[in-house]
């Protein structure tokens, strides 16, 4: 079983949380400016993010899961890395690095262009497709997720 989360000793007396403190979902949402719901989801592409899940199911974030979330964001929203590019790089260069670029300690090379999308190769007519479906399919997640938490009451 995994420890406790850090209980009232991790805040200050201004109430805020010390660094090494736990997070829970709604914390890094805020902090990060990434919806819960997608952080649900980067959970099941990335297996690295890994938060502790306590009664419930609710999640509760080390630093270092902080620091990793950070740079898979950095990665997708700054430097326009795929799902799949991003996670090359997570396992080429590990965890570790990826925490870095979080941090702004490192920096990734800047994603290639896949083979099929060289200048040689026409445009993929159902790219915009895929895109449009993959969005309707993180807000469907994101929906179910609700349904889920209003059938289980509050849970933050």
């Amino acid at each position: 079983m995994p420890p406790a989360p850090p209980a009232a000793s991790a805040a200050d007396e201004s109430g805020a949380k010390q660094a090494g403190a736990f997070r829970t979902i709604s914390e890094v949402s805020e902090a990060l400016d990434v919806p819960q719901h997608v952080l649900r989801f980067w959970e099941t592409r990335f297996g690295q993010v890994r938060p502790l899940k306590r009664a419930g199911g609710r999640r509760y974030y080390r630093p270092e899961d902080v620091a990793l979330i950070a740079g898979i964001r950095h990665l997708l929203h700054v430097q326009r890395y795929t799902i799949q590019g991003a996670q090359r790089v997570l396992r080429e260069n590990g965890v570790r690095f990826v925490q870095a670029v979080g941090r702004g300690e490192a920096v990734a090379a800047a994603p290639e262009a896949p083979e099929t999308q060289r200048e040689t190769a026409p445009p993929d007519p159902g790219a915009a497709t895929r895109t449009v479906l993959e969005a309707v399919l993180i807000e469907l997640h994101a929906c179910r997720d609700a349904l889920a938490a209003l059938r289980e009451g509050p849970t933050e």
